[in-house]
């Protein structure tokens, strides 16, 4: 074992088991950016902006609903700076509704606050907001509301394979 991989192991040793499981996921897809700890919760975008020192448009949030006609989980990932507009959303997957706690837990394995845009339990029906590749640098969640891994848009359309489309809520 080299010292780089020892070292890499210790420092996923020190994560927690959510957010542990994310950095080998992400390690085993050729993303080479490390989970990073914050020592305040990221449970919203701006303490996450807080925590990271970015613009809360950099946050990713991971958002789930409900589609109604089948109950599949669906996955938005937005823009912390965007609210997301529901009748966008489901002029793409269909009429949603609300996600509660254990819905999100069951069908990702994540908690509110710590969902990644991957590895769920259940694969999700995923949208990625537009807005998010007007932005070179992003910011998402690792499994753990303390947890966030960097990457770029083009990087997470990757990872998710998910389409690009405005689900941004706008004035009229």
């Amino acid at each position: 074992m080299t010292d780089t991989h020892a070292s890499s192991q210790g420092t996923l040793d020190a994560l927690p088991e959510s957010a542990r499981r994310v950095a080998l996921l992400l390690r085993d897809r050729g993303h080479a950016k490390p989970v990073v700890m914050l020592p305040e919760t990221g449970k919203t975008s701006a303490e996450a902006a807080a925590g990271l020192g970015c613009e809360v448009a950099q946050i990713a949030k991971s958002i789930l609903f409900r589609r109604r006609e089948d109950d599949a989980p669906v996955l938005v990932i937005a823009s912390g700076a965007n609210r997301v507009d529901e009748k966008k959303v489901a002029a793409h997957v269909g009429e949603i509704g609300r996600a509660d706690a254990k819905f999100v837990r069951e069908k990702t394995g994540y908690a509110i606050g710590g969902v990644c845009p991957i590895g769920h339990a259940t694969p999700p029906v995923t949208l990625i907001d537009a807005d998010l590749f007007e932005l070179e640098s992003l910011w998402a969640a690792a499994g753990h509301p303390h947890a966030v891994f960097n990457l770029s848009p083009q990087e997470l359309a990757a990872l998710t394979g998910a389409p690009v489309v405005d689900v941004a809520l706008r004035d009229a």
